[in-house]
């Protein structure tokens, strides 16, 4: 059965001739998203910020259930009094592919667990249309914690959170890292570049693959986006030797 992102890419193969140059994916893809849930007003094209504080040592934990122990109870910055469940992250332990976005929304804070809101039904389509699964990855958040409104986290707020999110890296070792939006790019790779510069160009973080691109919830919001998303995608696909079915 043809998934999210191989209808989209036959819609868009079919009707770029038509449009050639065309940065917008036109009424037929635009038909495949009708249906789609809008988001919230959250935005994780966040613009550029100066850099962020300097991060606490990173935990020593030997662990991902360790490393959650430790997060358990957590009050290292402000997000945690608004908080229904601390977020911290879920996937294979040995993933060879890690999603990181930016940070629960009301759906993730309610259930404890990342993106299963509506941007996260969106993800799903992305990791199925990798030709992954779900449980075969990893997905995380640079903060653990829900800001206020969905809002982007603050420079301090990021920095109490990183040294934890890089132990997740460091704990899960993936081969290819996927950089969901600009708040994610940002804090991980300590820079002020924007996502629009950054997105489909390959980077590293201590010597793994990086590929950033859009977030979900900007896809619902953006959808001429969608096949520049798809284009960073199947750079991804291509690192594990999987290739478009057409």
């Amino acid at each position: 059965m043809a998934d999210f992102f191989d209808q989209m890419c036959r819609v868009i193969a079919e009707t770029e001739a038509r449009r050639p140059g065309s940065l917008s994916p036109g009424p037929e893809v635009e038909a495949l998203f009708a249906a789609a849930p809008r988001p919230s007003p959250a935005t994780s094209a966040a613009p550029a910020a100066p850099r962020s504080p300097e991060a606490a040592p990173v935990p020593a934990a030997g662990t991902l259930d360790a490393l959650r122990d430790m997060l358990a109870d957590c009050r290292r910055c402000p997000l945690a009094r608004g908080r229904t469940h601390l977020v911290f992250g879920e996937g294979n332990p040995r993933a060879r592919l890690m999603f990181i976005g930016e940070g629960p929304g009301f759906d993730e804070d309610r259930t404890g667990r990342p993106f299963v809101g509506r941007a996260g039904q969106l993800l799903d389509r992305m990791i199925a249309a990798m030709q992954f699964t779900r449980e075969e990855v990893y997905i995380a958040n640079v903060v653990k914690c829900r800001p206020p409104d969905n809002r982007a986290p603050a420079p301090e707020e990021a920095a109490c959170c990183l040294p934890f999110l890089k132990r997740q890296i460091d704990l899960v070792r993936p081969e290819v890292i996927v950089l969901l939006g600009a708040v994610a790019v940002k804090y991980l790779l300590d820079t002020t570049t924007g996502i629009m510069k950054m997105r489909g160009k390959w980077t590293h973080y201590e010597n793994i693959p990086v590929m950033p691109t859009f977030h979900p919830a900007f896809l619902l919001r953006q959808e001429a986006a969608k096949r520049e998303a798809w284009q960073d995608l199947q750079q991804v696909m291509a690192r594990f030797g999987k290739f478009h079915r057409r």
